[in-house]
């Protein structure tokens, strides 16, 4: 019995989800019994944050371009295509919407003064008040010089010529732009290497930032991170249950009760492995099987949506966002909020493969001048996070495909 014992806890200790829960728990004492001397561990958090963000460009710039590749190619899919990227596309954005609407209303990040937190963080802090309007915040998306972007790091200007330059490789003929799209896969696997090796040292980048932020102020901030969960809870409940379900019954003959009985499978098997590619042959199971969608759009709609198709993500990109802005006392303007719907959409569409925390949250908060020195806070809870959401962007999947294939059968039998 001991060695079995013995055994279950090597393993635990091994998987980095657990490292950083013990490394979480391990900086609450620390920071208990030290104090505010636990600010000498404050480097160990500032370091790790330092390695994600010199990560965060190429990751966007790389994964952005090989998703618009892909995505670009979908005019030669028809009806399809034109219909599944409109609903992908909508309701992440919707996603982003929703949870800066939530964000707003319940304020996870409110709670804890804005001065001691100052005192903890020393970043520069977003300006108030000297927000562009509209005309401003449009001209300043567009860059003028990329590289010049890119040695900034204006993740906007990263976003927008990515995108560009990812809808040109699709245009280009089939042996060239497979070529280039494979480049992009190879510098997306080395990048994720990269990242991969950097999460080994997430379990002292969070013991250090916990250490510092419990002997700075206490338990409070731990507060605000429970209340955080709360509020993304409830925010992928309505949008999975309520929102999804609208656009079945305006948009397709399927029961919503029967989508959901049906959906219970495929669920499951997303919440324990927080992977919607791990998902994806039981959604498929799911949806053709159960659920009675062709296997050409569900071929084309499901593979799709488990890469670019991440309405969870975008809703914990905007929540994440609203939860640093209130807790660093930020007033946000329109120009910032623009920036994270835009960076939240495109960011959580080009997030597939990523391992680990959500880094893309880095450049959400970046666009909207939000000090992500607190990022680590959510590293503990973010394996939990990333099981809840990836029950969402499935679900959506499956809504995609039955809704899809609804309207291609209906002008077909006209």
């Amino acid at each position: 019995m001991k060695e079995r014992i013995k055994k279950r806890l090597a393993v635990m200790i091994s998987n980095l989800g657990s490292q950083v829960l013990i490394a979480m728990a391990a900086g609450i004492v620390a920071g208990a019994l030290l104090g505010s001397s636990a600010s000498i561990f404050a480097p160990l958090g500032t370091i790790f944050i330092s390695l994600i963000k010199m990560l965060v460009i190429p990751l966007v710039a790389v994964s952005i371009i090989s998703g618009a590749a892909s995505m670009g190619g979908t005019k030669a899919a028809g009806k399809i295509g034109f219909l599944t990227f409109l609903y992908y596309a909508g309701t992440t954005a919707v996603a982003v919407t929703f949870g800066l609407i939530l964000g707003a209303v319940f304020k996870p990040g409110a709670g804890v003064d804005f001065q001691t937190v100052q005192t903890m963080f020393s970043y520069e802090f977003a300006a108030k008040g000297d927000a562009p309007g509209f005309w401003g915040t449009i001209q300043g998306i567009v860059p003028e010089n990329i590289f010049k972007s890119l040695v900034d790091g204006n993740i906007m200007h990263v976003l927008l010529f990515s995108l560009f330059l990812g809808f040109g490789i699709s245009t280009l003929k089939k042996d060239r732009k497979e070529f280039l799209v494979k480049n992009f896969d190879y510098l997306t696997e080395s990048l994720i290497w990269m990242i991969e090796i950097v999460m080994l040292t997430a379990p002292i980048g969070v013991f250090g930032l916990m250490a510092d932020a419990v002997g700075t102020f206490g338990y409070g901030i731990l507060g605000l991170v429970i209340k955080l969960f709360l509020v993304y809870s409830l925010a992928l409940i309505l949008h999975s249950y309520g929102f999804f379900s609208l656009t079945l019954k305006l948009f397709s003959s399927i029961s919503v009760k029967h989508f959901y009985s049906k959906m219970i499978k495929a669920q499951v098997v997303a919440f324990s492995t927080a992977s919607s590619m791990a998902t994806l042959p039981v959604n498929f199971e799911v949806c053709e099987e159960e659920l009675g969608v062709s296997k050409e759009t569900a071929a084309f709609v499901l593979p799709l949506g488990a890469t670019v198709n991440m309405n969870g993500n975008a809703i914990y990109f905007a929540l994440a966002a609203m939860f640093f802005a209130q807790l660093f006392g930020i007033d946000l303007g329109f120009s910032q909020y623009i920036a994270i719907i835009v960076t939240a959409t495109a960011g959580s569409i080009g997030q597939a493969g990523v391992p680990g925390p959500s880094l893309l949250v880095v450049a959400v908060l970046v666009a909207a001048d939000i000090p992500v020195a607190g990022l680590p806070l959510l590293f503990a809870v973010d394996r939990l996070f990333d099981m809840m959401r990836t029950v969402v962007n499935i679900t959506g999947d499956s809504a995609c495909a039955v809704i899809v294939d609804d309207m291609v059968n209906a002008v077909k039998s006209k």
